[in-house]
């Protein structure tokens, strides 16, 4: 329902967005709708459809000529002033010295080429390329499509083509403050023109290394062109965990852009979404002349 809440306001941005519509899109009442969308999103309907527009502004001021009126009209601000001081809040500066500073910064990157951009390209801080075929991909931020704030991070398909052929953008921890506990992780994900599938996944795996817990929403996977949208994975961390893994997985083409990651502790009210690897040991061997297939 929050999906449908959120595809929703992704595709009204640019129009008047009332409450009692986006409840309705959804299928809550306005009541229970104002309610779980902060649950779930982290702040009001108000305030994210605040945050988004002003995004759209941010990435507006750095890759168009329009006017700051005109974007501040666009984003459904009624004056130029009440665009500039929310803006400034959030970004520290007022539109017109943010534009002038990212065209600098973004002017200095386009003067080199070659390796040094390739680099950086690759390098994400905190962020690791890995999987199947990582030398057909592609990491790296993206300062044009974001979800909130200045920048973003994707991960795209160079050569790949098949669902054979995969890979990750992922981060590893240690397990040792969620231990014990019920976990949650939440982003913000945008994806183009993916073939095979999508989607967020974490891993929670003992000091042998064993995998305890695993989601890779290979079960809700995300095909296709999609708008921003928020995307979870729950799994319990056993006491023996040593290590948590997390990122996201693009297999065989496309694009998929990533922003918002968050973790939290939930309780067992919130459904786990473990594939359940291991499967249950049967007290017997069973279909042993495979008649049962028949």
């Amino acid at each position: 329902m929050i999906h449908k809440a959120l595809q929703y306001i992704e595709s009204h941005l640019g129009e008047e967005l009332r409450l009692e519509h986006i409840a309705a899109a959804a299928g809550f009442s306005m009541y229970h709708f104002h309610r779980l969308f902060q649950e779930q999103i982290g702040m009001t309907t108000a305030d994210y459809i605040r945050s988004r527009r002003l995004a759209l502004g941010a990435a507006m001021l750095m890759h168009t000529d329009e006017e700051v009126l005109h974007i501040a009209l666009q984003c459904r601000f009624q004056s130029q002033e009440a665009f500039t001081r929310a803006f400034k809040k959030l970004y520290q500066l007022p539109p017109g010295r943010y534009r002038k500073l990212m065209a600098s910064v973004t002017a200095q990157k386009k003067e080199y080429k070659g390796e040094c951009e390739k680099m950086e390209k690759q390098n994400v801080t905190g962020w690791l390329l890995s999987g199947s075929d990582p030398s057909r991909y592609e990491m790296g931020t993206d300062r044009q499509h974001v979800h909130m704030g200045q920048v973003s991070g994707y991960l795209k398909s160079l050569s790949a083509t098949t669902a054979e052929q995969f890979a990750t953008m992922m981060q590893q921890f240690r397990a040792d403050k969620y231990r014990g506990e019920r976990v949650k992780l939440s982003a913000f994900i945008r994806t183009e023109d993916v073939k095979c599938f999508a989607g967020l996944w974490m891993r929670v795996d003992n000091a042998a290394g064993d995998t305890l817990q695993f989601d890779n929403m290979s079960d809700r996977p995300i095909v296709g062109n999609h708008t921003w949208n928020q995307y979870s994975c729950v799994l319990d961390v056993p006491e023996d965990s040593a290590t948590i893994s997390f990122g996201v997985l693009l297999t065989g083409s496309g694009k998929v852009w990533m922003d918002g990651f968050a973790f939290e502790k939930v309780d067992r009210r919130v459904a786990s979404t473990n594939m359940g690897m291991s499967a249950e040991l049967l007290d017997e061997p069973t279909n042993l002349n495979f008649e049962a297939t028949v």
